[in-house]
């Protein structure tokens, strides 16, 4: 790496850390510091919601699926598109009717504080693990690089970005989102324009690679049912899957609710969420054309899925876009990451361990306890990301799968019971508890002891959540009682 490459990447960090520290200039108060007191605008809260999905996991694992394989991994955008299109029509009006401060405020509302209390546990210990393994993904290129361990690339990753997300809460989070969802975008489309003109433009391209490995839509009819639930991006199986899993992840999800509810109002919420969706089909068309360019340049070696593109970026790039190409990187890292221990702080005051009555009214006066304890608590949430992604130390499958799996595991049990607290009346707050945990669990069987593709778990997971709530909804004992 040159040393105009590591001025850049210096610039880049340096100038992260001085706008997250002049945005965060104004906090007063806790709803200031997780909903940017709710003014955001909506397209900046959708750039945000994009970024934060987004990771290094899709930066530098997409082109990789797109090296090895096709590009039927677009079909999962299509679903997303719709399953955005249901949740802006379904479940954000519920958020917007009262003035929710979690995803989970919607829980508490409707069933009361044990199946609040309980989703945001699960959301704590599931957003860790799946976030561990983005983090431990952006230390991937930068161990290539440097030759330092992992440990040490985890520990300056999640440095940098807690100095500007301690002080400016969301509103930093999601102007620097929107920063950094441009960069990196930008170094995508730079990377893909060098290559492609290197190995003889687009017609070098499709010249050169069979038309199967250019697919984007597979069908999956030559393999049965079967072959719809062991692997692979077939249309079925990704529209559904893609479609539940936006479902869950942009309706249930503090991570991504938390933008939605900063906005100035459902409308404005509705708008980003479906933007957003349409944003990520460019961006997912976008790396898997930069991974098929790729296995044009490299000419179909053998090289690790997640390696693939951190490996162009060292070896096919001059001196200055390598650097710039390693912010990118950087930059859908910190996106997440920022997003992650904001969401993680949020959660844990307003649905753990605020008092039932009167803080939000200390909070909107400016009361600064809310604050300073919302930034203590992202101090802690950051000592544990970190340690969770340094147990992380190598994997045989593509990152970007990996931290799926483990979020679609309980994003089933969430979306399942979110929808049990929309459209029925009846089920009470232990069903809901029940409902929530046999989602997760039935998910995790799966995942466990088949060879379902992950796709399917958010449907199985939340098909089997609800249909729990109203069968025990029938149950002496599982009736609803008097809310808190």
């Amino acid at each position: 790496m040159s040393g105009l490459d590591l001025v850049v990447l210096a610039v880049y960090l340096a100038g992260s850390i001085g706008l997250g520290l002049w945005m965060g200039r104004s906090q007063r108060s806790a709803t200031d510091y997780f909903l940017g007191s709710r003014t955001l605008p909506w397209t900046l809260v959708a750039l945000s919601v994009v970024a934060t999905e987004t990771s290094t996991l899709t930066v530098i694992s997409v082109p990789g699926l797109a090296y090895h394989g096709d590009m039927t991994f677009l079909q999962l955008a299509f679903g997303y598109v719709i399953g955005r299109i249901v949740i802006a029509v379904v479940l954000l009006p519920s958020y917007f009717r009262g003035e929710s401060e979690t995803a989970y405020s919607f829980l508490g509302q409707r069933f009361g504080r044990a199946p609040q209390a309980t989703a945001s546990v699960m959301f704590l210990i599931t957003r860790v693990l799946a976030d561990g393994v983005r983090l431990f993904a952006t230390a991937i290129p930068l161990a290539l690089i440097t030759g330092w361990s992992y440990p040490i690339c985890i520990l300056i990753i999640g440095a940098v970005t807690v100095l500007y997300t301690y002080v400016g809460g969301i509103r930093s989070v999601v102007w620097l989102d929107s920063v950094q969802l441009v960069l990196y975008i930008s170094g995508a489309v730079i990377a893909l324009w060098i290559v492609t003109t290197v190995v003889g433009g687009w017609s070098g391209i499709t010249g050169a690679l069979p038309a199967e490995k250019l697919a984007i839509i597979d069908l999956g009819l030559d393999e049965g049912w079967s072959g719809l639930f062991s692997g692979g991006y077939k249309l079925p199986a990704a529209l559904l899957g893609g479609a539940f899993l936006s479902m869950a992840s942009h309706g249930t999800d503090q991570l991504l609710v938390q933008r939605l509810l900063s906005t100035r109002g459902l409308r404005q919420a509705q708008m980003a969420l479906i933007a957003s969706g349409f944003i990520v089909v460019l961006q997912f068309l976008l790396f898997l054309m930069l991974g098929s360019a790729l296995a044009v340049f490299y000419e179909g070696a053998a090289i690790p899925t997640d390696q693939v593109f951190p490996r162009y970026i060292l070896e096919g790039l001059p001196p200055g876009l390598s650097g710039l190409l390693l912010a990118a990187i950087f930059a859908a890292a910190m996106s997440t990451l920022s997003s992650s221990l904001n969401s993680l702080a949020s959660s844990t005051i307003f649905d753990l361990f605020r008092p039932r009555r009167g803080s939000s009214d200390a909070d909107r006066s400016g009361d600064g306890d809310g604050l300073r304890r919302g930034r203590l608590t992202t101090l802690f949430w950051a000592g544990v990301l970190v340690g969770g992604a340094m147990l992380f130390r190598s994997t045989d499958n593509p990152v970007v799968e990996l931290g799926l799996s483990i979020a679609s595991v309980t994003y089933g049990g969430f979306l399942g019971t979110f929808l049990l607290g929309r459209f029925t009346t009846r089920p009470g707050p232990r069903a809901a508890v029940a409902a929530l945990l046999t989602g997760v669990v039935t998910a995790g069987a799966l995942i466990l002891f088949t060879g379902i593709f992950w796709v399917w778990l958010v449907p199985f997971g939340c098909a089997t959540s609800f249909a729990t709530g109203l069968i025990l909804s029938r149950v002496p004992g599982f009736e609803p009682t008097a809310q808190p």
